[in-house]
């Protein structure tokens, strides 16, 4: 049975261990190193613990009974409504010791690489399609010519790779952002997947942001956390943000020597969602060496990451990629690599009348009541310098220059030609000679 919550079908709770297809023995270790870490005692806990239906979690409990690993203590929890308690034996310890000096992993069952595949295709970026209405909604605090949502809508519903470039300070950034708002849905990150016998570490706090947990009353008879798979965590659509720190390494697994474990690199937690790669060009490795690792990925939907012993594998790469840069694709990027990004957007500073409209916004916002003689000031005597070239990001620096300068000197809010030049020394540092 599929339970959907919005568009997107949850992935099913396994119903028995055959069903887990995960290696027999390292469930028995998870189980056993679950149980010495976190001390629990009973199945109940016990499955939380582990992530499983309570079902899964007893069939686990009596195989390693069966194994002596396990024992029950006898005594029935009279605050649990006389559920029996377990323990682990002295082989059980032994045991759980000995599998935690091969990997310091416990909790969460991992969810098979093959199995979250599965998850990967119910909940693709390329099932979304986004409407105008909700595009506009998004960016609605961003001043934009209309022909730009236009070219946006159909590459943010593509799914597939964005440039944006232009001059700096033109909301690239805010953009980027905007097209991750829109998209509004919930999906299903795995804690940690398994592959080859290794545990790889998906799920982050600070890439994932965790919808609502519906927490249950373990005693009600009606269940609702077997509504879906709790190897998984109900997300927002993730989304990573790098800047000139990105490097190539970044995009390899992370193995951890002590805890013996792999997390997943940005791209594989970025899965579902959205990868910014803002300021491009200004990392240490070259923009097109960059490019050159996205190429497969982008093609074929699928990543390839390696092992610390060298094996390498497959998994799937379903990740909107929105490059940003202030420099001229053509001076970054060769012709093949252009070919391969998909939609090419360029985002200029805004025309003069937008720039206006985005200035009184502000003022609005900030209450500075606007002036007629500071503007034509601003518009007449500073841009000239400076070629006409307006930015989106100068409004709101001007009038926050202003504002400081008011609260300063005790005055109220106001806008004249003398604080217009004041702010507008520090948008702007003079060339000149430092003798040192």
């Amino acid at each position: 049975m599929n339970m959907q919550t919005g568009s997107v079908i949850a992935p099913p709770a396994p119903r028995s261990i055959d069903e887990m297809r995960i290696p027999i023995v390292m469930m028995r270790d998870i189980l056993l190193k679950t149980i010495f870490r976190k001390n629990v005692d009973i199945v109940t806990e016990i499955a939380q613990a582990i992530c499983l239906p309570v079902p899964v979690t007893q069939e686990l409990v009596d195989m390693a009974r069966e194994q002596r690993l396990v024992e029950a203590t006898g005594t029935l929890h009279a605050n649990s409504g006389g559920v029996m308690g377990y323990q682990l034996t002295d082989a059980g310890k032994a045991r759980a010791l000995d599998a935690l000096s091969q990997s310091e992993y416990y909790g969460a069952m991992p969810v098979p690489l093959s199995v979250y595949r599965e998850q990967v295709k119910r909940q693709s970026i390329r099932n979304i399609q986004i409407t105008r209405d909700q595009l506009t909604g998004a960016m609605g605090h961003l001043v934009l010519p209309p022909t730009l949502l236009g070219q946006l809508g159909p590459a943010v519903s593509s799914g597939r790779s964005i440039l944006m470039y232009g001059p700096p300070g033109n909301g690239k950034s805010s953009i980027s952002n905007g097209i991750r708002d829109a998209l509004g849905d919930k999906i299903y990150v795995p804690r940690a997947i398994e592959y080859a016998g290794q545990v790889i570490t998906v799920y982050d706090p600070i890439v994932h942001s965790a919808a609502e947990d519906q927490v249950d009353d373990p005693n009600s008879l009606r269940r609702s956390s077997n509504r879906f798979d709790t190897r998984y965590v109900r997300c927002e659509r993730p989304t990573v943000i790098t800047g000139g720190e990105l490097s190539l390494d970044m995009l390899d697994l992370v193995y951890n020597p002590t805890a013996r474990t792999y997390q997943a690199p940005l791209q594989l937690k970025s899965t579902g969602g959205v990868f910014i790669v803002d300021d491009l060009g200004r990392q240490a490795e070259p923009p097109q060496a960059l490019v050159n690792r996205w190429i497969v990925p982008l093609e074929e939907s699928k990543d390839i990451l390696a092992l610390q012993s060298g094996e390498k594998f497959e998994v799937p790469f379903d990740t909107l990629v929105i490059f940003s840069t202030n420099f001229h694709p053509n001076e970054i990027f060769d012709k093949a690599a252009l070919r391969r990004i998909f939609f090419k957007i360029k985002i200029d500073g805004p025309s003069q009348q937008d720039f206006l409209k985005i200035f009184s916004l502000v003022a609005r916002k900030k209450k500075m009541p606007l002036n007629e003689k500071a503007l034509m000031h601003l518009l007449k005597v500073k841009y000239p310098t400076i070629d006409n070239v307006y930015a989106n990001y100068q409004p709101i620096f001007l009038i926050d220059q202003m504002i400081a300068i008011c609260e300063f000197e005790g005055i109220p809010y106001q806008m004249t030609p003398e604080l217009i030049d004041r702010a507008w020394a520090n948008m702007f540092v003079r060339e000149e000679a430092i003798v040192h």
